[in-house]
């Protein structure tokens, strides 16, 4: 096992805020709750002087951070504005001590069967946010199933839970996720499957065929009700869009 790399970051973890990035789980353009985690990835050691001096004139003072993501407008494009504007003030802030920024944004009302979206770009210093790879989170998604080898399990749907992570390619795309999801819920509640391995790879092909923008996916669900003493069990599988055309 290798060594970790040496890292220094200052983070703020999951600011609460409404906003309006456009359409919330119901396909209506109103303030939704969101919520915002930004870590800046600092040069090398940076951290040292203030680990001596243990003074925080010598960091970045995340108070100040906070108070500029919980100032951000109300109303946005979409969320990778959001993304861009909370990057753009993150590096304003830190000048030229950071590397890079990695801005999470997550939204709990917009997929209607999941229980949280999230979005996460890293942009390093000198780069356009809008330019950089996404990685865009669907988790917990519960999708009622007929699945199974056992015969109670041939009569009656059980409820299989599902985390999608969806690859974006570099650059500006339009990629409407909520309409993913539901197509692929949709095929799913229609179809019976014995295991949980051709559940996952349906999910995975469909979600890589979904849009141009989709470099990769990484699907892992679990069935909460197979096992009587363990919490459940799953099947992850990551492939590339490639391996579907």
């Amino acid at each position: 096992m290798s060594l970790p790399t040496i890292t220094d970051v200052v983070l703020v973890d999951t600011v609460q805020l409404t906003a309006n990035i456009g359409p919330d789980c119901w396909g209506r353009p109103r303030e939704q709750p969101v919520s915002i985690t930004v870590h800046l990835d600092l040069k090398p050691s940076f951290l040292d002087i203030s680990g001596q001096s243990d003074n925080v004139v010598d960091s970045i003072h995340y108070g100040h951070l906070t108070k500029a993501i919980s100032a951000l407008s109300a109303s946005y494009v979409d969320v990778r504005a959001l993304v861009h504007e909370v990057t753009q003030k993150a590096f304003a802030l830190a000048g030229e001590n950071v590397d890079a920024v990695r801005v999470v944004i997550g939204l709990p009302k917009q997929i209607l069967l999941a229980n949280y979206f999230e979005v996460e770009v890293i942009t390093p210093r000198g780069k356009d946010s809008l330019q950089q790879a996404a990685m865009v989170s669907v988790k917990d998604l519960v999708i009622p199933v007929l699945i199974g080898v056992n015969p109670p399990e041939r009569l009656a749907k059980q409820k299989v839970i599902t985390n999608i992570k969806f690859y974006e390619k570099s650059g500006i795309h339009q990629v409407d996720y909520p309409a993913i999801i539901k197509q692929i819920s949709e095929e799913i509640e229609s179809t019976a499957y014995l295991t949980l391995e051709k559940f996952v790879l349906h999910i995975v092909r469909s979600s890589c065929l979904a849009s141009d923008a989709i470099e990769a996916v990484t699907t892992r669900s679990q069935k909460p009700s197979a096992l009587s003493f363990a919490h459940s069990s799953g099947v992850e599988m990551t492939r590339h869009r490639d391996a579907f055309l």
